[in-house]
């Protein structure tokens, strides 16, 4: 049964929600579909309208990966070496040590790890394939809001709950975050910069230098801005986790992508044609076992639910994907697409520090899609090899 108000699917045939006690007619063997996302996305937009919520959150402005304290510098480093995002200093409290990787027009990239204290992602983490690294994944992705109070006012009359019970106050910024979602394992962070935009410093932070190679031939130059993130979710979540995000932000759902012989659908939340899209990548149905169960399903048996991949908007793409292998780069795929269809893309090897993929996708001009079938089936099927 999939519970009509908690959208958990439960073993159950006894016609009501054993978790919240609703009496449901949604009795059947669980299979996605679109029809709850066509019903409910309206409704979201309408009460982020009414409520005022509409158009306070705006674009990514950095993400937050988190790694081992023995691997930050080394994975400083290798996402310097293969990205355009370069150097920018960091800093440390008492509570953490954080790298600042800056590439101009994009999201900003803080990867850091803790001195101490709780981490609410540690049980996420305990998974057969990221035990061994029990403090690094990808944790935050944080966009800007115009007026933070009045966002957490708003939120908090709505019922949802954040990580702190005020806004923080840093040096130049005001600072909200939620706790990591039960649907996708991420938290959302929302900042207000009340200083230079991007100024991390604030009383009690100690700023910090470091350096970092450049990327090999012009992939430094080629490898542009932060174009998307995917999120792999259980089948189960998948609904649940799009509207959470649409509560959370001011995106909305865009479409689907249905991928029948790899079990998979791919999602797009969108906020602006040209700004960072969100991602979510479930089964169309549950998983059965690693036998009988598609690549993103067994992902996330193996890994939980989590980031898998950071998309970079790439020029010139045959010449960089050429530079990063001649590095010894390896990848899950080749180079996918090609001009003719408006696309091309490919996927790299998970990387040991992060456990990250990055994938570099170039859209030639002309083309007016997100993605192409049959490039997503290809994707798909190449993240089998994790």
């Amino acid at each position: 049964m999939i519970c009509g108000r908690c959208r958990k699917v439960h073993e159950t045939d006894e016609g009501h929600c054993p978790v919240c006690g609703r009496h449901s007619s949604y009795s059947y063997d669980f299979g996605n579909s679109d029809r709850y996302l066509e019903e409910q996305a309206p409704r979201v937009i309408e009460e982020r309208r009414r409520s005022g919520l509409e158009g306070l959150v705006g674009g990514l402005e950095f993400i937050v990966i988190n790694t081992e304290p023995h691997m930050l510098d080394a994975a400083a480093v290798e996402l310097a070496m293969r990205t355009g995002h370069r150097p920018a200093g960091g800093f440390q409290d008492d509570s953490q040590r954080a790298l600042v990787l800056r590439r101009e027009g994009s999201a900003s990239i803080v990867i850091r790890h803790r001195k101490g204290g709780k981490n609410p992602f540690l049980e996420l983490n305990r998974r057969p394939r990221s035990a061994h690294l029990p403090n690094t994944r990808l944790e935050t992705l944080v966009f800007s809001v115009s007026d933070i109070r009045a966002y957490h006012g708003l939120q908090k009359e709505a019922g949802r709950v954040f990580a702190t019970e005020d806004v923080q106050e840093f040096g130049g910024c005001m600072y909200l975050e939620t706790p990591p979602s039960p649907y996708t394992g991420n938290a959302l962070g929302l900042v207000q910069w009340t200083g230079e935009r991007g100024d991390f410093h604030s009383r009690g932070r100690e700023s910090l230098e470091w350096s970092a190679p450049d990327p090999p031939g012009r992939a430094g130059s080629n490898v542009g801005f932060l174009d998307h993130m995917a999120t792999r979710v259980r089948a189960e979540d998948r609904d649940r986790a799009i509207i959470e995000f649409m509560e959370l932000t001011s995106y909305d759902f865009d479409f689907s992508v249905y991928v029948s012989v790899f079990n998979s659908i791919t999602n797009v939340a969108r906020l602006a044609p040209d700004e960072f899209a969100m991602v979510f990548t479930s089964g169309i149905r549950s998983f059965v076992s690693m036998e009988d169960s598609g690549p993103t399903e067994k992902f996330i048996r193996n890994y939980g639910p989590r980031v898998h991949h950071m998309a970079f908007r790439t020029e010139d793409i045959e010449e960089t994907y050429r530079a990063f292998l001649d590095q010894g780069l390896e990848f899950l795929i080749g180079l996918v697409g090609s001009e003719e269809e408006g696309l091309r893309q490919t996927f790299t090897e998970p990387s040991a520090r992060t456990m990250l993929v990055n994938e570099y996708i170039h859209r030639y001009d002309g083309f007016d899609g997100f993605f192409t079938r049959s490039n997503i089936t290809l994707l798909t099927g190449a993240t089998d090899r994790q």
